[in-house]
Protein backbone atom coordinates (compact mmCIF):
# COMPACT_ATOMS: atom_id res chain seq x y z
CA UNK A 1 0.00 0.00 0.00
CA UNK A 2 1.61 3.03 -1.25
CA UNK A 3 1.40 6.33 0.87
CA UNK A 4 -0.67 8.07 -1.95
CA UNK A 5 -3.71 6.49 -0.88
CA UNK A 6 -3.73 9.71 1.82
CA UNK A 7 -4.93 12.47 -0.43
CA UNK A 8 -3.38 15.76 -0.15
CA UNK A 9 -5.54 18.55 -0.11
CA UNK A 10 -5.55 21.74 -2.23
CA UNK A 11 -3.19 24.70 0.18
CA UNK A 12 -6.33 26.72 -0.74
CA UNK A 13 -8.72 24.47 0.92
CA UNK A 14 -9.70 24.86 4.69
CA UNK A 15 -9.10 21.00 5.14
CA UNK A 16 -11.13 19.32 8.04
CA UNK A 17 -9.90 15.66 8.77
CA UNK A 18 -12.37 13.31 10.15
CA UNK A 19 -11.47 10.35 12.56
CA UNK A 20 -12.21 7.45 15.13
CA UNK A 21 -12.61 3.88 15.23
CA UNK A 22 -14.22 1.99 13.37
CA UNK A 23 -18.50 1.93 13.60
CA UNK A 24 -18.32 5.38 15.53
CA UNK A 25 -20.58 6.97 13.08
CA UNK A 26 -18.28 9.23 10.75
CA UNK A 27 -19.50 8.13 7.86
CA UNK A 28 -23.01 8.72 9.43
CA UNK A 29 -22.15 12.52 10.07
CA UNK A 30 -21.02 13.40 6.95
CA UNK A 31 -23.95 12.27 4.99
CA UNK A 32 -25.90 13.57 7.28
CA UNK A 33 -24.56 17.16 7.72
CA UNK A 34 -23.10 17.42 4.03
CA UNK A 35 -25.46 15.52 1.69
CA UNK A 36 -28.82 16.21 3.83
CA UNK A 37 -29.57 12.22 4.27
CA UNK A 38 -32.09 11.52 6.50
CA UNK A 39 -30.63 10.07 9.69
CA UNK A 40 -32.39 6.99 9.67
CA UNK A 41 -30.91 6.21 6.15
CA UNK A 42 -27.70 5.69 7.42
CA UNK A 43 -28.21 2.72 9.14
CA UNK A 44 -27.75 0.81 5.59
CA UNK A 45 -24.39 2.62 5.27
CA UNK A 46 -21.46 0.31 4.65
CA UNK A 47 -18.17 0.95 6.78
CA UNK A 48 -15.31 3.34 4.98
CA UNK A 49 -12.40 0.37 3.80
CA UNK A 50 -10.65 3.85 2.30
CA UNK A 51 -9.98 7.14 2.66
CA UNK A 52 -12.11 9.56 1.07
CA UNK A 53 -11.93 13.20 0.63
CA UNK A 54 -15.01 15.78 -0.47
CA UNK A 55 -14.79 18.83 -1.90
CA UNK A 56 -17.50 21.67 -0.58
CA UNK A 57 -17.65 25.60 -1.95
CA UNK A 58 -19.57 27.68 0.17
CA UNK A 59 -17.94 31.26 2.33
CA UNK A 60 -14.56 28.79 2.43
CA UNK A 61 -13.45 26.05 0.28
CA UNK A 62 -13.71 23.21 2.53
CA UNK A 63 -12.36 19.92 1.72
CA UNK A 64 -13.34 16.86 4.67
CA UNK A 65 -11.19 13.93 4.53
CA UNK A 66 -12.66 10.34 6.14
CA UNK A 67 -10.06 7.95 7.13
CA UNK A 68 -11.71 4.62 8.07
CA UNK A 69 -10.88 3.32 11.65
CA UNK A 70 -9.62 -0.08 11.20
CA UNK A 71 -6.48 1.28 9.51
CA UNK A 72 -2.81 2.08 11.08
CA UNK A 73 -1.80 5.36 9.79
CA UNK A 74 1.48 5.26 11.60
CA UNK A 75 2.94 2.54 9.75
CA UNK A 76 5.48 3.46 7.05
CA UNK A 77 3.46 2.87 4.14
CA UNK A 78 1.84 5.96 4.89
CA UNK A 79 2.63 9.63 4.62
CA UNK A 80 1.14 11.04 7.92
CA UNK A 81 3.52 13.84 8.21
CA UNK A 82 2.32 14.88 4.64
CA UNK A 83 -1.74 14.64 6.01
CA UNK A 84 -1.34 16.38 9.31
CA UNK A 85 0.88 19.01 8.14
CA UNK A 86 -2.28 19.94 5.69
CA UNK A 87 -5.11 19.98 7.45
CA UNK A 88 -6.68 22.64 9.31
CA UNK A 89 -9.12 20.62 11.90
CA UNK A 90 -8.97 17.40 13.36
CA UNK A 91 -12.29 16.31 14.24
CA UNK A 92 -12.21 12.86 16.49
CA UNK A 93 -15.30 10.91 16.73
CA UNK A 94 -16.06 8.88 19.77
CA UNK A 95 -19.26 6.19 20.28
CA UNK A 96 -20.70 7.22 23.51
CA UNK A 97 -22.34 4.22 23.66
CA UNK A 98 -19.62 2.42 22.85
CA UNK A 99 -16.16 1.33 25.40
CA UNK A 100 -14.03 3.96 24.57
CA UNK A 101 -10.98 3.61 26.63
CA UNK A 102 -9.31 2.20 23.53
CA UNK A 103 -10.45 5.34 21.51
CA UNK A 104 -9.15 7.68 23.70
CA UNK A 105 -5.89 5.47 23.69
CA UNK A 106 -5.86 6.10 19.90
CA UNK A 107 -6.69 9.65 20.24
CA UNK A 108 -3.96 10.91 22.41
CA UNK A 109 -1.61 8.85 20.35
CA UNK A 110 -2.70 10.79 17.28
CA UNK A 111 -3.00 14.28 19.21
CA UNK A 112 0.56 13.46 19.98
CA UNK A 113 1.89 13.15 16.19
CA UNK A 114 -0.29 15.66 14.59
CA UNK A 115 0.24 18.58 17.21
CA UNK A 116 4.05 17.90 16.54
CA UNK A 117 3.80 17.74 12.83
CA UNK A 118 1.40 21.02 13.04
CA UNK A 119 1.20 23.18 16.26
CA UNK A 120 -1.79 25.22 14.89
CA UNK A 121 -3.81 22.27 14.26
CA UNK A 122 -7.46 22.53 15.93
CA UNK A 123 -8.11 19.35 17.84
CA UNK A 124 -12.21 18.63 18.01
CA UNK A 125 -13.72 15.20 19.87
CA UNK A 126 -17.40 14.65 18.57
CA UNK A 127 -18.61 12.60 21.45
CA UNK A 128 -21.48 10.89 19.62
CA UNK A 129 -24.76 8.75 19.64
CA UNK A 130 -25.88 10.56 22.96
CA UNK A 131 -29.46 10.20 21.45
CA UNK A 132 -29.58 6.65 23.40
CA UNK A 133 -28.37 8.33 26.68
CA UNK A 134 -29.87 9.85 29.35
CA UNK A 135 -29.37 13.59 30.09
CA UNK A 136 -27.41 12.24 33.41
CA UNK A 137 -25.39 10.02 32.00
CA UNK A 138 -24.01 12.28 28.72
CA UNK A 139 -23.07 15.00 31.34
CA UNK A 140 -21.39 12.06 33.26
CA UNK A 141 -19.92 10.78 29.89
CA UNK A 142 -18.62 13.97 28.84
CA UNK A 143 -16.48 15.08 32.09
CA UNK A 144 -15.55 11.17 32.48
CA UNK A 145 -13.63 11.36 28.80
CA UNK A 146 -12.43 14.92 28.95
CA UNK A 147 -10.52 13.82 31.95
CA UNK A 148 -8.55 10.91 31.38
CA UNK A 149 -8.13 12.89 28.18
CA UNK A 150 -6.33 15.64 29.88
CA UNK A 151 -4.43 13.07 31.91
CA UNK A 152 -3.00 11.19 28.95
CA UNK A 153 -1.81 14.22 27.07
CA UNK A 154 -0.24 15.72 30.84
CA UNK A 155 1.16 12.10 31.33
CA UNK A 156 2.61 12.72 27.51
CA UNK A 157 4.00 15.98 27.86
CA UNK A 158 1.29 17.87 26.15
CA UNK A 159 -0.21 19.73 28.66
CA UNK A 160 -0.65 22.88 26.43
CA UNK A 161 -2.69 21.26 23.81
CA UNK A 162 -6.28 22.56 23.72
CA UNK A 163 -9.22 20.02 22.91
CA UNK A 164 -12.68 21.34 22.13
CA UNK A 165 -15.86 18.46 22.95
CA UNK A 166 -19.06 18.51 21.54
CA UNK A 167 -22.01 16.16 22.36
CA UNK A 168 -23.64 15.05 19.38
CA UNK A 169 -26.26 13.45 17.37
CA UNK A 170 -27.21 12.95 14.25
CA UNK A 171 -31.14 13.10 15.02
CA UNK A 172 -30.88 16.48 16.21
CA UNK A 173 -29.33 19.77 15.29
CA UNK A 174 -26.57 19.25 18.24
CA UNK A 175 -24.05 17.59 15.01
CA UNK A 176 -24.87 20.85 13.01
CA UNK A 177 -24.21 23.07 15.94
CA UNK A 178 -20.50 21.88 16.70
CA UNK A 179 -19.81 21.96 12.69
CA UNK A 180 -20.59 25.18 12.99
CA UNK A 181 -18.24 26.29 15.46
CA UNK A 182 -15.45 24.00 13.98
CA UNK A 183 -15.85 25.40 10.41
CA UNK A 184 -15.60 29.01 12.07
CA UNK A 185 -12.32 28.65 13.41
CA UNK A 186 -10.98 27.95 10.24
CA UNK A 187 -12.52 31.42 8.36
CA UNK A 188 -9.50 34.14 9.56
CA UNK A 189 -11.98 36.74 8.64
CA UNK A 190 -13.97 35.33 11.18
CA UNK A 191 -13.83 38.74 13.81
CA UNK A 192 -14.94 41.03 11.06
CA UNK A 193 -18.05 39.08 10.23
CA UNK A 194 -18.90 38.89 13.47
CA UNK A 195 -18.32 42.93 14.03
CA UNK A 196 -20.24 43.18 10.89
CA UNK A 197 -23.44 41.22 12.10
CA UNK A 198 -22.86 42.87 15.68
CA UNK A 199 -23.39 46.38 13.64
CA UNK A 200 -26.49 45.01 11.78
CA UNK A 201 -28.34 43.35 14.76
CA UNK A 202 -27.53 46.73 16.87
CA UNK A 203 -28.87 48.99 14.03
CA UNK A 204 -31.43 46.94 12.90
CA UNK A 205 -34.08 45.68 15.77
CA UNK A 206 -32.71 42.19 14.96
CA UNK A 207 -32.77 40.32 17.85
CA UNK A 208 -30.74 37.26 16.29
CA UNK A 209 -28.85 36.44 13.20
CA UNK A 210 -26.92 33.81 11.42
CA UNK A 211 -25.27 33.34 8.39
CA UNK A 212 -26.14 29.89 6.76
CA UNK A 213 -24.42 27.76 4.40
CA UNK A 214 -27.80 26.67 2.66
CA UNK A 215 -26.86 23.04 1.56
CA UNK A 216 -25.54 21.87 4.93
CA UNK A 217 -27.42 24.33 7.33
CA UNK A 218 -23.78 25.34 9.50
CA UNK A 219 -23.99 28.57 10.19
CA UNK A 220 -20.60 29.96 9.61
CA UNK A 221 -20.82 33.31 11.47
CA UNK A 222 -23.52 34.84 13.75
CA UNK A 223 -23.41 37.90 16.13
CA UNK A 224 -21.88 37.74 19.82
CA UNK A 225 -24.94 37.15 21.77
CA UNK A 226 -25.35 33.02 23.32
CA UNK A 227 -26.61 31.19 20.93
CA UNK A 228 -30.04 29.51 21.63
CA UNK A 229 -30.52 25.96 20.29
CA UNK A 230 -34.28 26.18 19.49
CA UNK A 231 -33.52 29.71 17.68
CA UNK A 232 -30.92 27.89 15.32
CA UNK A 233 -33.37 25.54 15.00
CA UNK A 234 -35.98 27.51 13.83
CA UNK A 235 -33.41 29.64 11.51
CA UNK A 236 -32.49 26.34 10.08
CA UNK A 237 -35.37 24.97 9.41
CA UNK A 238 -36.81 28.42 7.76
CA UNK A 239 -34.27 27.76 5.03
CA UNK A 240 -35.60 24.66 3.90
CA UNK A 241 -39.23 25.44 4.09
CA UNK A 242 -38.01 28.60 1.73
CA UNK A 243 -36.26 26.67 -0.47
CA UNK A 244 -39.16 24.71 -0.88
CA UNK A 245 -41.82 26.96 -1.10
CA UNK A 246 -39.30 28.28 -3.92
CA UNK A 247 -39.39 25.32 -5.91
CA UNK A 248 -43.08 24.88 -5.87
CA UNK A 249 -42.98 27.93 -8.56
CA UNK A 250 -39.78 26.64 -11.07
CA UNK A 251 -41.93 24.95 -13.37
CA UNK A 252 -44.46 27.82 -13.72
CA UNK A 253 -41.67 30.28 -14.26
CA UNK A 254 -39.63 27.69 -16.51
CA UNK A 255 -40.42 29.60 -19.95
CA UNK A 256 -39.74 33.33 -18.22
CA UNK A 257 -36.70 32.02 -16.85
CA UNK A 258 -35.36 30.26 -20.31
CA UNK A 259 -36.41 33.91 -22.15
CA UNK A 260 -34.16 35.35 -19.71
CA UNK A 261 -31.45 33.34 -19.19
CA UNK A 262 -28.91 35.95 -19.91
CA UNK A 263 -30.26 37.94 -17.10
CA UNK A 264 -29.25 37.78 -13.68
CA UNK A 265 -31.34 35.37 -11.47
CA UNK A 266 -33.42 37.38 -8.74
CA UNK A 267 -31.65 36.86 -5.73
CA UNK A 268 -33.88 34.98 -2.96
CA UNK A 269 -35.54 36.49 0.19
CA UNK A 270 -38.20 35.40 2.38
CA UNK A 271 -40.28 37.02 5.40
CA UNK A 272 -42.67 34.87 7.60
CA UNK A 273 -44.37 36.32 10.36
CA UNK A 274 -45.12 34.04 13.59
CA UNK A 275 -48.09 33.63 15.57
CA UNK A 276 -45.84 34.89 18.78
CA UNK A 277 -45.58 38.55 16.49
CA UNK A 278 -41.76 37.63 15.74
CA UNK A 279 -40.40 37.66 12.11
CA UNK A 280 -37.94 35.54 10.61
CA UNK A 281 -36.14 37.06 7.87
CA UNK A 282 -34.10 35.16 4.99
CA UNK A 283 -31.77 36.71 2.44
CA UNK A 284 -29.69 35.32 -0.19
CA UNK A 285 -25.73 36.24 0.50
CA UNK A 286 -22.76 35.13 -1.91
CA UNK A 287 -21.38 31.91 -2.41
CA UNK A 288 -23.92 29.54 -1.73
CA UNK A 289 -24.93 31.42 2.09
CA UNK A 290 -27.99 33.09 3.26
CA UNK A 291 -28.64 35.93 6.41
CA UNK A 292 -31.35 34.58 8.21
CA UNK A 293 -32.50 36.91 11.46
CA UNK A 294 -35.47 36.25 13.63
CA UNK A 295 -36.97 40.02 14.39
CA UNK A 296 -38.63 39.90 17.89
CA UNK A 297 -41.26 42.81 17.16
CA UNK A 298 -41.91 44.03 20.60
CA UNK A 299 -43.96 46.99 19.28
CA UNK A 300 -46.28 44.80 17.28
CA UNK A 301 -47.10 42.58 20.23
CA UNK A 302 -47.54 45.64 22.62
CA UNK A 303 -50.04 47.38 19.74
CA UNK A 304 -51.98 44.22 19.81
CA UNK A 305 -52.24 43.91 23.66
CA UNK A 306 -52.89 47.73 23.85
CA UNK A 307 -55.68 47.33 21.03
CA UNK A 308 -57.08 44.52 23.01
CA UNK A 309 -57.08 46.81 26.46
CA UNK A 310 -59.28 49.51 24.94
CA UNK A 311 -61.25 47.24 23.61
CA UNK A 312 -62.35 45.91 27.09
CA UNK A 313 -62.03 49.23 28.47
CA UNK A 314 -64.21 51.22 25.77
CA UNK A 315 -67.68 49.07 24.93
CA UNK A 316 -68.24 51.46 22.58
CA UNK A 317 -64.88 51.43 20.43
CA UNK A 318 -65.71 51.09 16.98
CA UNK A 319 -64.33 49.16 13.84
CA UNK A 320 -63.12 52.07 12.67
CA UNK A 321 -60.37 52.97 15.07
CA UNK A 322 -59.39 49.09 14.93
CA UNK A 323 -58.74 49.08 11.57
CA UNK A 324 -56.59 52.73 12.12
CA UNK A 325 -54.36 50.97 14.64
CA UNK A 326 -53.96 47.70 12.54
CA UNK A 327 -53.18 50.25 9.75
CA UNK A 328 -50.40 51.84 11.76
CA UNK A 329 -49.00 48.96 12.93
CA UNK A 330 -48.74 47.59 9.37
CA UNK A 331 -47.14 50.12 8.13
CA UNK A 332 -44.22 50.78 10.79
CA UNK A 333 -43.72 47.19 10.61
CA UNK A 334 -43.07 47.78 6.53
CA UNK A 335 -40.88 50.39 7.41
CA UNK A 336 -39.08 48.46 9.89
CA UNK A 337 -38.63 45.75 7.38
CA UNK A 338 -37.34 48.35 4.72
CA UNK A 339 -34.67 49.62 6.86
CA UNK A 340 -33.13 45.70 7.42
CA UNK A 341 -33.51 45.56 4.15
CA UNK A 342 -31.26 48.39 3.52
CA UNK A 343 -28.76 47.13 6.04
CA UNK A 344 -28.97 43.56 4.99
CA UNK A 345 -27.94 45.05 1.37
CA UNK A 346 -24.88 47.24 2.88
CA UNK A 347 -23.89 43.81 4.87
CA UNK A 348 -24.08 42.01 1.75
CA UNK A 349 -21.50 45.14 -0.49
CA UNK A 350 -19.39 44.59 2.75
CA UNK A 351 -18.92 40.64 2.42
CA UNK A 352 -18.45 41.01 -1.19
CA UNK A 353 -15.52 43.49 -1.03
CA UNK A 354 -14.42 40.94 2.00
CA UNK A 355 -13.56 38.40 0.07
CA UNK A 356 -13.21 40.06 -3.36
CA UNK A 357 -9.45 39.77 -2.50
CA UNK A 358 -9.24 36.86 -0.05
CA UNK A 359 -7.11 33.37 -1.55
CA UNK A 360 -10.51 31.58 -0.73
CA UNK A 361 -11.85 33.22 -3.57
CA UNK A 362 -11.41 31.64 -6.81
CA UNK A 363 -10.38 34.45 -9.45
CA UNK A 364 -12.17 33.47 -12.19
CA UNK A 365 -15.71 33.34 -10.68
CA UNK A 366 -17.54 36.64 -11.39
CA UNK A 367 -18.38 39.00 -7.96
CA UNK A 368 -21.64 41.37 -8.04
CA UNK A 369 -20.60 44.48 -7.24
CA UNK A 370 -22.17 46.81 -5.04
CA UNK A 371 -23.53 49.96 -5.73
CA UNK A 372 -21.44 53.19 -5.69
CA UNK A 373 -24.04 54.83 -3.54
CA UNK A 374 -23.03 55.58 -0.08
CA UNK A 375 -23.33 52.78 2.68
CA UNK A 376 -25.27 54.20 5.45
CA UNK A 377 -26.80 52.11 8.55
CA UNK A 378 -29.90 52.99 9.33
CA UNK A 379 -31.57 52.02 12.53
CA UNK A 380 -35.59 52.22 13.43
CA UNK A 381 -36.87 54.27 16.33
CA UNK A 382 -40.00 53.84 18.47
CA UNK A 383 -42.48 54.50 15.55
CA UNK A 384 -40.80 52.59 12.70
CA UNK A 385 -39.08 55.49 11.16
CA UNK A 386 -35.55 55.59 10.17
CA UNK A 387 -32.58 57.49 11.42
CA UNK A 388 -29.98 57.96 9.63
CA UNK A 389 -26.57 56.71 11.60
CA UNK A 390 -23.83 57.72 8.98
CA UNK A 391 -22.15 54.98 9.95
CA UNK A 392 -20.51 51.65 8.43
CA UNK A 393 -18.38 49.30 8.25
CA UNK A 394 -14.94 48.38 6.79
CA UNK A 395 -13.18 45.44 5.89
CA UNK A 396 -11.83 44.96 8.90
CA UNK A 397 -14.85 44.99 10.84
CA UNK A 398 -14.49 48.47 12.49
CA UNK A 399 -17.11 51.12 12.15
CA UNK A 400 -16.27 53.96 10.09
CA UNK A 401 -17.87 57.85 9.28
CA UNK A 402 -20.08 58.05 6.40
CA UNK A 403 -19.38 54.94 4.27
CA UNK A 404 -17.70 51.51 3.55
CA UNK A 405 -13.90 52.18 2.96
Amino acid sequence: MEATLLPNPKDTNATILLMGLRRGGKSSICKVVFHNMQPLDTLYLESTSKPTTEQFSSLIDLSVMELPGQLNYFEPNYDSERLFSSIGALVYVIDSQDEYLNALTNLSMIIEFAYKVNPKINIEVLIHKIDGLSEDYRIDAQRDIMQRTGDELLDLGLEGVQVSFYLTSIFDHSIYEAFSRIVQKLIPELPSLENMLDNLVQHSSIDKVFLFDVNSKIYVATDSSPVDIQTYEVCAEFIDITIDLDDLYVENESGTRKQNSTSQQKELKSVSHLSNGSILYLKQMIRGLALVALIRNDEVRNSANNTTNTNKINSDFSDDNVDVLESSRTNNQDSSLAIIDYNVNLFKQAMMRMWENSRFINPNEPLERGSSAESHLYVSDSNGAGSGLYKGINNNGSTTQDHFN
